[in-house]
């Protein structure tokens, strides 16, 4: 049997773009997205704190130091510049290894630098 387990997380980032002509996606910061071990094109379930929405989309990596957390597409449409979301990625996990899996869990400032 395999699980799918919460495997990690930005938490708690801002919001600081918002580009609606794009085909969709999340632009993460490239040092966010390493301290979070999630790769470019991975899908990312995309949680507003601000307004309560959830989304799910894939991650594109941004320059590096940053700090841009920007909601590209119609994704765009699910929220503001300033709003708090959470970033989340599962995976498979076999039985055995999902009870011994710790996520990894990134918290950042309110200028999306790793705490």
């Amino acid at each position: 049997m395999e699980r799918i387990m919460f495997k990690s997380k930005i938490h708690r980032a801002t919001l600081t773009a918002l580009k609606l002509d794009y085909e969709g996606s999340i632009s993460i910061d490239s040092d966010l997205l390493k301290a979070a071990d999630i790769l470019p094109g991975e899908q990312v379930h995309v949680l507003n704190c601000s307004n309560g929405d959830r989304l799910i989309t894939y991650a594109i990596e941004a320059p590096a130091g940053s700090g841009t957390v920007m909601l590209n597409g119609p994704a765009a449409r699910n929220g503001y510049i300033g709003d708090k979301v959470v970033i989340i990625t599962y995976a498979n996990y076999s039985d055995s290894a999902a009870h011994s899996h710790k996520p990894t869990v990134v918290k950042v400032d309110d200028n999306n630098r790793v705490k």
